[in-house]
């Protein structure tokens, strides 16, 4: 038990009677929300229909854009996955937390990475504490990746932990889900040919049957649409037919680039195999896309057949953007630049959807910047619970946006990225303030300044035409690394250049 469980415990025995009336008399007003946060792996923001997608089929995610509100300026903390992962639960930029990396992180170049924490600190109270606190059911399905067993999900205030634990990617998608010695907890038993995507939507099904009326949060967290990419046969069959009957195994596919920065000396081969994808086609990740959104809908059907789904917030994110880049370049994230790993709008805007019957009208759209940090806060104040200023100090509440009744308070939106990534991403910095953007080397301390509302494909510096602009910028990233404490990368004694 945590510390802080211990004395809440304490705390909450002397206040029994006056805790058991305040729930009564939120209960008297209306019932609390439940909570379904869909977080998919690795899914870049062009990859769904409703994001402008023509190849990828998705039609049960669209409908979930449809009934609620689609963000066009939604932003993962980080352009790798535990990073932002932590966000969520913390409510803090990674930077903040010291965990600005995925665990267990790529290769030193000319910088040797910074130092980071390979967990979350058990110290954080999570969004699932909070919740939890106020009488939630906490379920966990899928993907975790912030630390080893003594930071598993149940460690940190899920109820339930289906499928979590340290890995970053499954050892394979199809039952036993086993590769050597490597496996996937709590799916022993299963079924010769079961699919990973399709098994954690069954477990989810049954986890929202057991909740029993209680207020619950459903967390489930997929593997998909990460490496190794694994799919159905019939479904790859599908989308390799579907590609040539359009013709486009014609077309250009990939387009590469001589500057990729290298990782180490005379790492040639590597830099090889880095190259942008064009072409949304790939038979297997299109596969892949179809089970991700076959289960969304399975998800929201078993809602709707409970009874529950007018109670039900529904929430959709990524955790960082599309696999565009290198490790099998599956997807495409034009008109955003890059992908995966990368500070360019490919590896960190992400389609994020939210669905809020009776508040959210269907079919808005929110232009408005906001961030994965931005989670904490907003649940909270849905659920109707007061805020924990001191923890989501990141965070801010996207309600007034849902609403329609007013807009954020922040001035900017920070990345700090200290790594190489596996991805061909070198480390560095960016901040975001109305339509500008700055990114910020720091191997060269080379700035890059792109205006997205006119340059969303940020192909045009305007670092030398704007010079106070870009001042101004890397001034307020400066000042931010100093206010959550950032750690910089130091210089590579062993590099060779």
């Amino acid at each position: 038990m945590k510390r802080r469980d211990f004395l809440k415990a304490i705390g909450a025995a002397a206040l029994l009677p006056a805790c058991g009336m305040a729930s009564r008399l939120f209960s008297a007003e209306r019932r609390r929300p439940n909570f379904v946060f869909f977080l998919v792996d690795d899914l870049g923001r062009q990859d769904l229909g409703c994001y402008g997608s023509t190849f990828y089929e998705t039609p049960n995610i669209d409908r979930l854009a449809a009934q609620g509100m689609r963000f066009t300026n939604a932003y993962a903390a980080c352009p790798v996955c535990s990073p932002t992962r932590a966000s969520i639960m913390t409510g803090k930029y990674p930077a903040r937390i010291r965990l600005t990396n995925y665990i267990a992180g790529a290769r030193p170049g000319k910088l040797l990475s910074a130092e980071y924490f390979h967990y979350m600190k058990l110290e954080e109270v999570t969004l699932a504490e909070a919740l939890k606190e106020a009488g939630y059911k906490t379920y966990f399905v899928g993907k975790w990746h912030l630390g080893n067993e003594p930071y598993y999900p149940e460690k940190q205030g899920f109820d339930v932990n289906i499928a979590g634990d340290s890995a970053g990617s499954p050892p394979t998608y199809f039952y036993p889900y086993q590769r050597g010695k490597r496996s996937i907890p709590g799916l022993e038993q299963g079924k010769p040919g079961e699919y990973l995507t399709d098994r954690l939507a069954d477990e989810s099904l049954k986890l929202i049957e057991r909740s029993k009326g209680e207020p619950f949060l459903l967390y489930l967290s997929f593997y998909a649409v990460h490496i190794p990419l694994e799919a159905k046969k019939e479904l790859a069959e599908k989308y390799k037919t579907k590609a040539q009957r359009l013709g486009l195994d014609d077309d250009p596919h990939f387009l590469t680039n001589e500057d990729w920065p290298k990782t180490a000396a005379g790492d040639q081969k590597w830099r090889a195999t880095l190259k942008t994808r064009i072409l949304q086609d790939h038979a297997v990740y299109s596969a892949m896309m179809e089970s991700l959104d076959d289960s969304v809908g399975r998800v929201m059907k078993k809602l709707e057949e409970l009874g529950i789904a007018d109670n039900t917030i529904v929430i959709f994110m990524s955790d960082n953007g599309g696999l565009a880049t290198a490790e099998g370049q599956p997807t495409c994230n034009l008109p955003l630049r890059a992908g995966k790993g990368w500070l360019y709008e490919g590896g960190i805007r992400e389609p994020m959807l939210i669905k809020w019957p009776g508040v959210v009208q269907p079919g808005t759209t929110c232009d408005e910047p906001v961030t994965s940090t931005d989670f904490y806060p907003t649940m909270l104040e849905m659920a109707g619970l007061p805020l924990k200023l001191d923890q989501h100090v990141d965070g801010e509440s996207m309600v007034p946006l849902l609403k329609g009744t007013g807009r954020q308070q922040r001035k900017a939106i920070y990345w700090h990225y200290p790594h190489y990534s596996n991805q061909g991403g070198k480390p560095g910095g960016a901040v975001r303030v109305g339509d500008f953007k700055l990114i910020e080397s720091y191997e060269d301390n080379r700035i890059e300044l792109y205006n997205l509302r006119d340059d969303l494909g940020e192909q045009h510096d305007l670092a030398a035409q704007m010079p106070d602009r870009a001042a101004e910028l890397r001034l307020m990233l400066h000042e931010w690394r100093k206010e959550v404490g950032a750690v910089m990368p130091e210089p590579n004694p062993n590099w060779k250049g």
